[in-house]
């Protein structure tokens, strides 16, 4: 399924001149975000997939810092809606489907994967995905693919607020 995270295949691309759009799309997004509502995220090292979730975190009005679960897997968080924030990099296919990572696809929170694209195949079909692409400084463009209709409302939104 690596096909997901292909630049090339992504619908929309959402140009971030800096910070300040990061933070709008992050803001938009979680406004959005509903019960069981997950948002896999890919790109190179330093591409600024945490500062995104972040963002993203604050705007769910989860209280406290936020930092990469990359050495815990996952890091569960209180806000308008429970935060599932994943960082599966140093995790195998067979190690996610074991620890039975997929139950929170389906749970009453938002979740967020950071390297999503390492378990592909455990992913619910219906996610946004999005491959951050880093620039220079803060520049990034975000290549976005909704797959399944509740996302694709999310990027008909994005639209017509001219946001994409």
């Amino acid at each position: 399924m690596d096909w997901i995270f292909d630049k090339s295949s992504a619908g929309f691309i959402y140009k971030a001149e800096n910070l300040d759009y990061t933070d709008k799309l992050a803001a938009f997004l979680a406004k959005a975000a509903v019960p069981g509502s997950v948002i896999a995220l890919d790109g190179d090292l330093g591409a600024g997939k945490t500062a995104f979730s972040q963002r993203f975190a604050a705007y769910l009005e989860v209280k406290g810092t936020v930092n990469s679960p990359t050495f815990t897997l996952i890091k569960e968080y209180e806000g308008r809606l429970p935060f599932y924030h994943m960082d599966v990099y140093r995790l195998s296919l067979e190690e996610a489907e074991e620890l039975g990572l997929d139950e929170y696809f389906y749970g009453q929170g938002v979740t967020l994967v950071e390297w999503a694209s390492l378990i592909s195949d455990i992913l619910p079909p219906e996610a946004l995905y999005i491959y951050i692409e880093s620039l220079n400084g803060t520049e990034r463009n975000f290549y976005i693919r909704a797959c399944g209709q509740p996302y694709e409302a999310w990027i008909d939104t994005l639209k017509e607020n001219g946001v994409l």
